[in-house]
């Protein structure tokens, strides 16, 4: 024993920061973005041997000051002068509808952070309703906004690790068919105590192109039934489920090869948040929604504003260059345009996360090449940034959040609690006001 204490004490200072990779993990739904895999595993990024050599720093330490850079304000407000003007429309007249798609990770399960930006927008410029809701999701116990309820038989697919299925993905990146339609196949919504969520605000159905001709659904609204024929017959369909209600119960008959993606819940006015996450996802598989499928989604959706807030599941794979990821990610923001040219984009990057360094809880020392590497790619692609990391905090904001009381941020030093949620959402939405009240400001002046 003596000689192992010794063996170690010589043998520790080569011993790598972490003697376990991070991306070998048996955790429970945990779900892997095979888009991000490949990427990891082609020749082009230069990353199997990418190792940072001889790196003993105990945490980051002096590593930070390589990533120190002087863009740390930049936030592109510039380029939300359009979604501005919808707000601004808005505010004037308390009339017209601003749609905003959020899209994220496992940090928005369970409409975290999405809820709280949500309520802020609608308490300041109006809205009553959820936004789009997914047919069914892991996290629909844990949803707060919403209560949803669903029979087993629904077979889920998501973009995140499903690249060939027979059906186009819907918007939020996932597609449901009901397994057996012969018996009992259903889905419930009831509203919640939220204030201006207290109502399932015109419910719209979404579901895609099948050859079926005798598939039908029932609305069950108390001791009302409804039955509606459906007609897939487009890329994208909706059919009203009827009127405003507290809770509705819907029932699929005849459905099995019909493509289901959501119910939408919004009013005539006001603003109008959709939260659309997927646990495990890089961003990447945004590029797998078909074009036509957007499009017929804006269509009728509208949206005003795009949010892409990743970057969680990017960490943990022993690298610190992540040029492959801001590449991809311009790649994204292109796919994205190319259906929506003049909507607004807004890239939220990673938070703070902190990684054990010997015995110590520090900043993750890819954190901040990855941030970078997003405020690159936001800046090429000329849409606007909101500097997450550097808003929480910056380097050891994370350890903070989750020793701090009350806490604000969970045990695996990665994800917020429901406090920190809102914590967070408040400092995006801060700075999207500042830009917008910046806005209203010159506007006015203008007008003088």
């Amino acid at each position: 024993m003596v000689l192992s204490v010794i063996a170690f004490v010589f043998i520790k200072p080569i011993l790598p920061e972490r003697l376990f990779p991070t991306a070998k993990t048996t955790m429970k739904n945990v779900v892997v973005d095979s888009l991000m895999l490949e990427a990891l595993s082609d020749d082009d990024t230069h990353l199997i041997n990418d190792e940072i050599k001889n790196d003993s720093l105990n945490g980051i330490g002096n590593e930070l000051n390589q990533y120190i850079f002087d863009e740390t304000d930049y936030n592109g407000y510039q380029y939300l002068v359009p979604f501005f003007e919808k707000l601004f429309e808005i505010q004037k007249g308390k009339s017209g509808k601003v749609r905003i798609a959020y899209f994220g990770d496992s940090m928005n399960d369970g409409d975290m952070i999405v809820k709280d930006f949500r309520a802020n927008f609608q308490e300041r410029f109006g809205g009553e309703g959820v936004g789009f809701v997914n047919i069914t999701s892991e996290s629909a116990s844990s949803r707060g906004t919403i209560k949803q309820l669903s029979s087993s038989k629904w077979k889920s697919y998501s973009f995140v690790n499903n690249k060939n299925i027979a059906s186009n993905f819907g918007i939020s990146g996932n597609v449901f068919f009901p397994i057996d339609t012969v018996s009992s196949n259903w889905l419930s919504f009831e509203a919640s105590k939220t204030n201006r969520l207290t109502q399932l605000i015109n419910p719209i159905l979404y579901y895609g192109k099948a050859s079926s001709s005798n598939a039908e659904i029932a609305v069950i609204n108390g001791n009302d039934t409804v039955f509606k024929k459906l007609n897939p017959v487009k890329v994208v369909n909706q059919l009203s489920l009827g009127n405003t209600a507290k809770k509705i119960k819907i029932e699929f008959l005849n459905a099995e090869k019909v493509p289901f993606y959501g119910v939408d819940f919004t009013g005539d006015s006001g603003v109008y948040v959709d939260n659309f996450s997927n646990r495990g996802n890089s961003g990447l598989p945004i590029i797998n929604i078909k074009t036509d499928v957007i499009a017929a989604f804006n269509k009728d959706l509208n949206y005003d504003l795009i949010v892409l807030q990743y970057g969680t599941n990017v960490l943990g794979y022993g690298s610190k260059n992540f040029n492959w990821y801001q590449n991809r990610m311009k790649k994204v923001v292109e796919h994205l345009r190319s259906v929506l040219p003049n909507t607004p984009i807004l890239i939220v990057s990673i938070a703070d996360k902190s990684t054990k360094y010997d015995t110590q809880m520090q900043t993750d020392s890819a954190v901040i090449p990855l941030m970078k590497a997003q405020l690159n790619y936001a800046k090429e692609s000329q849409t606007a940034f909101v500097n997450l990391f550097q808003l929480m905090g910056g380097e050891g904001s994370m350890v903070k959040w989750v020793e701090e009381e009350p806490a604000k941020a969970n045990k695996d030093y990665t994800h917020f609690n429901f406090r920190g949620s809102k914590f967070a959402s408040d400092l995006i939405y801060n700075q999207i006001m500042q830009g917008y009240d910046a806005f209203v400001k010159r506007k006015s002046k203008s007008a003088e």
